[in-house]
């Protein structure tokens, strides 16, 4: 009896130290896009006139076409996928888990190249759509940036004739930001990141505005940005290479790692900012 209680004893005692000698590990779910679908081009009148389609799959030729609703009834000829009942976060270049961001509470990506962005939670993405950034006169500049202040609808600062719905800032001093506004299908903006009014409106709810401890201070900062890439103005629009390869626009996690890792230490530096304010409110 004895010798069984001490063994039970060394076992229990090895137990809880082999316990304490393992670091912690966050587990995150890995997903992944189902098998890659395939694009043509054909003529917009003559592929909806002999296809039945909802709202949800005349979403997912938008997003294919980086336009909106308005400007996709206006196009000639379009990119059509084999099949549009996948999710529209499989037809769209984000990947859907990045385990290099699982510290990350939020982050939003916009993909310059691709025209496209992403929202990501610990990781996951949330978030997916279509965007149209700066034209080549007026590029929107690249780096990281923090939401800033919010406005339901504001005036540009380009013209004030022109107005700007479900706005966040990105950059004050030159009024750069992501809101709705139309989107023709290419890089046509005074280089903000419009959006269609459902995913501005996401966003706008979706991300942290900025805390000032005065009018020339920021005490806590809002969810990260990282505007990456750049766009080939002179050449054919980006997604037309998915009829021949569809996966051409993919961006890897390794990319996005690589886009992070240069402001990765003041992201998180920022993150327990935040939470020491919103822990001591």
């Amino acid at each position: 009896m004895k010798k069984i209680l001490l063994i039970l004893t060394i076992a229990i005692l090895t137990f809880s130290c082999k316990k304490k000698e393992t670091p912690e590990i966050k587990e995150i779910e890995i997903r992944k896009k189902p098998t890659a679908i395939s694009y043509h081009i054909e003529n917009r009148k003559d592929w909806l006139k002999a296809n039945t389609t909802n709202d949800t799959q005349l979403g997912i030729l938008a997003a294919l076409n980086r336009t909106d609703k308005a400007n996709f009834a206006k196009m000639d000829s379009i990119i059509v996928p084999s099949d549009l009942n996948e999710k529209i976060e499989n037809y769209l270049p984000f990947p859907l888990t990045v385990p290099f961001l699982r510290d990350v509470d939020k982050i939003i990506f916009f993909s310059y190249p691709s025209q496209t962005f992403a929202a990501y939670e610990k990781g996951q993405l949330v978030y997916t759509g279509q965007t149209n950034m700066g034209r080549k006169k007026d590029p929107t500049p690249t780096g990281l940036f923090y939401t800033n202040w919010k406005a339901e609808k504001t005036t540009s600062t380009f013209n004030d004739e022109w107005e700007l719905r479900w706005n966040f800032n990105i950059e004050n001093k030159k009024g750069v930001g992501f809101h709705q506004y139309a989107l023709p299908g290419y890089p046509a903006s005074h280089s903000c990141l419009r959006l269609q009014e459902k995913d501005a409106r996401y966003l706008y709810d979706w991300a942290d505005q900025w805390v000032l401890a005065d009018k020339e201070n920021i005490k806590v900062k809002g969810t990260p940005v990282i505007v990456f890439g750049s766009y080939d103005f002179d050449g054919k629009k980006p997604w037309l290479q998915l009829v021949k390869d569809p996966l051409a626009l993919e961006i890897s996690k390794e990319e996005i790692e690589k886009e992070t890792t240069p402001f990765l230490d003041k992201i998180l530096t920022e993150q327990k900012n935040k939470e020491a304010y919103q822990n001591n409110k």
